[in-house]
């Protein structure tokens, strides 16, 4: 699943192409989690031009002209691919084609993509975001696993599966423990491992995959290796599932229950 480092990075490639261009045609193949029709999408974004393309939580918002909004949430497999002229990508489900010729298509084998008009922005702060001493009042009450809270969307917005352990892993931090049972100066560990780990993770990306608008490889990651058995450091990496979310974990850890 595209996450925050992933998504800033499609971003700015898809902005640098497309923005200042206007959407010429937009074809929805695959309308099965479709809210609106796919008319009101014509109606509302073709012959706009494109003003801006933003990163919400994990949602990328294109920006028209007159203020309606695209919302392309990629979910677990959905992939972003150019072409010109025809599409010629697989499991396409749908289709958005500009002024000067480019075209993008939007898969995913799943079906499991959600493209939304004019979505209702969350109040939940982004991860890259978090207000001061944030996590310490909404953690307060939360009985579930810190990687459940962490990952649900209902406290922190952006964070996913596979950063949400890296993060956890950079704090010492174990996946099962109890959010409210977390100690204030373990807390303020989180809250500086959240961006760290993911700014990192940006960096790693842009710097070997500058131009890249589909999600990469993940090998550089620490403990969310599902083809590894220990850690850079030589950890045995265990792994268990919480909340049906397969998850990577160390016994070096700290659990607080």
């Amino acid at each position: 699943m595209p996450e925050i480092p992933d998504l800033n990075i499609f971003r700015i490639n898809l902005a640098k192409r497309l923005v200042g261009k206007t959407l010429t045609g937009i074809s929805i193949l695959v309308p099965r989690r479709l809210k609106t029709p796919e008319a009101a999408f014509k109606a509302a974004l073709e012959e706009q031009e494109l003003m801006a393309i933003n990163r919400v939580g994990k949602q990328l918002y294109f920006q028209f002209m007159n203020n309606h909004v695209l919302s392309i949430q990629l979910m677990l497999y959905g992939s972003m691919h150019w072409y010109e002229t025809k599409n010629e990508n697989k499991f396409t489900i749908a289709e958005l084609e500009f002024s000067d010729g480019t075209g993008l298509a939007i898969t995913d084998w799943q079906k499991a993509v959600i493209l939304s008009l004019d979505p209702e922005i969350s109040k939940v702060p982004d991860a890259m975001e978090l207000p001061d001493g944030y996590l310490d009042k909404a953690l307060k009450g939360k009985v579930k696993p810190i990687k459940t809270v962490l990952q649900e969307g209902k406290v922190v917005q952006g964070i996913g599966n596979a950063y949400v352990d890296e993060i956890l892993y950079a704090a010492k931090l174990s996946p099962f423990s109890i959010a409210a049972k977390i100690p204030e100066q373990k807390i303020k560990i989180l809250t500086d491992a959240i961006p760290k780990v993911l700014s990192e993770a940006e960096a790693h990306i842009f710097k070997n995959f500058p131009d890249t608008i589909t999600e990469k490889e993940r090998d550089f990651l620490k403990v969310h290796l599902p083809k590894h058995k220990l850690t850079p450091k030589g950890e045995p990496i265990l792994v268990t599932e919480i909340a049906s979310r397969k998850t990577y974990y160390t016994v070096g850890q700290e659990l607080f229950e």
